[in-house]
Formats: C-alpha cells, structure tokens, sequence
C-alpha cells in the first residue's frame, strides 16, 4: 500500500510538470538556435526556432488538457518565448541580412525584441479574455524566421521593414482572437 501511495504521488508531480518540460524544450531550442546563428549555421537555427513553435504549442495544449495551468507556467512560457520567438528569429534575420545596414539593423534587430519583450509582459499582466492584444510573439517570430527564406529573392530594406512592422503589430492594440 505504502509502494502504491509513493508511486501515485510521484506521477501526480510527473503529470504536473509535462507542460513545463515542453515550455522548457521550446527555451533550449530557441537557446540552441541563437548559438547557431552566431556560429554562422542559419538553416539549422531556422529549423530550430521552428521546432521551438511546436514545442510551444503543444505546451499550453498539455497545460489545459491535463487541468494543470500555473502562474509559473505562464510566466516560463514567456520566458521561453522571449528566447525562442524573440530574441532568437531576430539574430537569424540580422545575421542573415540586417547586418549589412551597420547601425539601422542593429537597431531594428533589438527595437523587435523589445517590442516582443513589451508584448509578453503586457499578455501577463492582462486577463485571459479570448483575445490576444496585438500580434503574439509566437507568430511574430515564426513570420520573420520565415522571411529568412526569402533572403535571396527579395531586397535587402524588405527585411528592415518586415522587423519594424512585425515589431509595432506585436505592440499594436488591435484584437485578435485565440485558437
């Protein structure tokens, strides 16, 4: 009996921390692909940052299923994001074309991580109504991790525009609604 209590207990706390270790995969991935993009490997950081959205998604999916959502599952997913969607699609972009702007895309790289840093602390703070506010940082990411494919076939001041759009519609007050 004794056995069977400790064994119940430890998959209660194995089951709560599913969520977590997805959010927690999605952080070391979005880790892993700012470190290839700063070794000049670009595609395998873009393949990354596009696992890290899958991971991403699945974690919050797990999170309402299983009835296990928290305060700091909220708050580690956007940590992860802030990595994984954030910081991470932009160094791709930059070391990808926006460096060739010298100052501009310097500035622009990090004017988008913290309009999506601004983004994920306006989503804490705010009720859980249905609605995201402005474009999330998620699908900011994915967009710019994108364009990166079109490096090749489009002008290079597309992608300063792309970083400064995606970044004022992460901030933006428009509604959308959440699938």
């Amino acid at each position: 009996m004794f056995l069977l209590d400790i064994f119940d207990q430890t998959i209660k706390k194995l089951k709560a921390q599913i969520a977590n270790v997805l959010t927690i995969t999605n952080l070391f991935l979005g880790g892993f692909a700012i470190l290839f993009s700063i070794n000049g490997y670009l595609d395998l950081s873009l393949l990354l940052i596009f696992i890290a959205a899958l991971a991403d998604r699945f974690d919050g999916m797990v999170a309402r299923k299983l009835n296990i959502e928290s305060e700091l599952g909220k708050q580690l997913d956007s940590m992860s994001d802030i990595i994984s969607f954030g910081v991470a699609p932009a160094l791709l972009i930059y070391q990808g074309i926006l460096f060739e702007f010298g100052a501009p895309g310097s500035f622009f790289t990090i004017f988008y991580i913290g309009c999506g840093a601004f983004r994920l602390a306006r989503f804490n703070i705010s009720e859980n109504n249905g609605y995201f506010t402005g474009l999330p940082i998620t699908a900011a990411g994915c967009l710019a991790t994108l364009s990166f494919l079109t490096i090749p076939y489009l002008p290079s001041q597309f992608f300063l525009f792309i970083m400064i759009i995606l970044s004022f519609l992460m901030v933006s007050p428009f509604k959308l609604k959440k699938v």
